[in-house]
């Protein structure tokens, strides 16, 4: 329910951006439409940036967990192959998106190693 709020929100705000983007785009019309378009742009963006911002600032799609897959590894702990490998890259707490050195785990290792970590908490990847 939280979403839709978020999502009804960011609408409204594409909506409010309309009037402001075409005043802007009115103001800069002697400079040719191109510029007038761009200059328009930047100057929305610098304000809807911000409200943007604040629209998502606790959705967790964007702080949630990051998984990484690769097709055909050969699982880091277990060493048997599998059509798809799962690495956590990041989630609240834990980044390892820079990791030099990615280790992917077949789907049952890398639950194991998941609940092992970080409790009893089900790893957000799909089961197929």
């Amino acid at each position: 329910m939280a979403l839709l709020r978020k999502y009804f929100l960011y609408l409204v705000r594409w909506q409010l951006s309309t009037p402001i983007l075409a005043v802007c785009v009115v103001w800069f019309a002697s400079m040719g439409t191109t510029v007038a378009t761009i200059l328009a742009n930047l100057i929305g963006g610098l304000i809807f940036f911000w409200v943007d911002r604040w629209i998502f600032q606790k959705t967790t799609i964007l702080k949630g967990e990051v998984w990484e897959v690769q097709q055909d590894i050969v699982c880091a702990d277990c060493g048997h192959p599998a059509d798809h490998g799962y690495r956590l890259a990041k989630k609240s707490n834990y980044d390892r998106l820079n990791d030099k050195r990615p280790e992917f785990r077949c789907q049952d290792c890398s639950r194991r190693k998941y609940e092992k970590q970080f409790g009893g908490d089900e790893p957000h990847f799909r089961s197929d």
